[in-house]
């Protein structure tokens, strides 16, 4: 598949992709590609399988193992690269994109599970494949601003959490540029060594405190909103509301999508279209919009308080450390230079 990169010093969240393969789905399907196929535009001429391919990576999966291998090793992603096989095999794509997404790192697999999940509720319902595909495009870019910057609200309180574990060390080495043998004082004598252990259990202490203490300011819900933008998916197709209500809950289970508290939404956006009669499908969508900025102001206000939560371990473990490992041994140094003088 053919990437387009651009320098920067972060990378772009895994979201990005799969926003930029469902926009281009979108086109080839709009311009008339059938949906068995168009997958297979998205690989380089020279990986694009035929039937007869598909047909024997489907009969043997080892086969199809291998072929993604090699086909993900020129560049080709191996997520599109089954698909393509599924397609031009006449097999579920829904299904093969979820198989070649199990593997990879949780945000970028719970990406294309979404995708996998918005195929086959459009398939269900008989859906206009590009039009959704087009407004699942937009969700997922919403998504992956949404992760970017909460990612960068997040940088500068985790780099301050990094560079205070630091400080011990820093202590340590002051004291030799002072010409102290605090190294001999730390490893050599018992108080020395007795610092020496307190000081490490409390920056191992320290350090998984700031992990956890980041890892709970990250988002909780890798793609907000998901149920709202799949129901209004499966209303596209004139599904009435109960079957498109079932078509998305099958799809969250089987491919293994967190839905949250989404259901109670659902009902709660479906009761106002039906008493307002209005279009549900719109309401939907605008529902799941407002759930991504909701979430999106969630992530600015953790990365905040995060930055606050973080003095609890600095100073209840990394400045102590710092005192044991960084400046008792310099004043063991300066005691053993003391009474070596006398």
């Amino acid at each position: 598949m053919i990437r387009f990169r651009r320098r920067q010093s972060a990378p772009d969240p895994p979201v990005d992709e799969v926003a930029a393969v469902t926009q281009r789905l979108a086109v080839l399907l709009s311009a008339g590609v059938s949906p068995a196929s168009a997958w297979t535009y998205l690989l380089p001429a020279e990986a694009a399988p035929d039937a007869a391919d598909g047909a024997g990576s489907a009969a043997n999966p080892e086969v199809g193992r291998r072929d993604s291998g090699r086909e993900a090793a020129r560049g080709a992603s191996p997520v599109v690269h089954a698909a393509a096989l599924a397609g031009a095999a006449g097999g579920n794509v829904a299904d093969a994109v979820a198989a070649a997404a199990h593997p990879l790192p949780g945000a970028e697999r719970h990406a294309w599970l979404a995708l996998a999940a918005a195929w086959a509720v459009a398939t269900e319902a008989g859906a206009p494949l590009a039009g959704s595909l087009r407004e699942l495009a937009a969700s997922f870019r919403q998504l992956g601003q949404l992760q970017r910057d909460v990612g960068v609200a997040l940088a500068g309180p985790a780099a301050t959490a990094r560079v205070v574990l630091t400080l011990p060390v820093v202590g340590l080495g002051f004291g030799i540029l002072m010409g102290f043998d605090t190294v001999h004082a730390l490893v050599a004598t018992l108080p020395g060594l007795f610092c020496l252990a307190a000081g490490a259990a409390l920056i191992a202490i320290g350090a998984r405190w700031n992990r956890r203490l980041v890892r709970r300011a990250q988002a909780t819900d890798a793609a907000p909103g998901l149920a709202l933008d799949l129901t209004a998916i499966g209303m596209a197709g004139g599904a009435s509301v109960a079957r498109a209500r079932e078509l998305v809950a099958t799809a969250i289970d089987r491919y293994e999508l967190s839905a949250g508290d989404a259901e109670v939404t659902v009902a709660a956006v479906l009761d106002l279209a039906t008493r307002a009669g209005v279009p549900a499908a719109e309401l939907l969508r605008s529902e799941a919009e407002q759930v991504r900025r909701a979430a999106r102001s969630e992530g600015q206000r953790r990365a905040e308080t995060l930055a606050v939560a973080l003095m609890l371990p600095l100073g209840l473990c990394v400045l102590p450390a710092f005192m044991l490992v960084g400046v008792a041994p310099l004043l063991l140094g300066v005691l053993a230079s003391t009474f070596a003088v006398l």
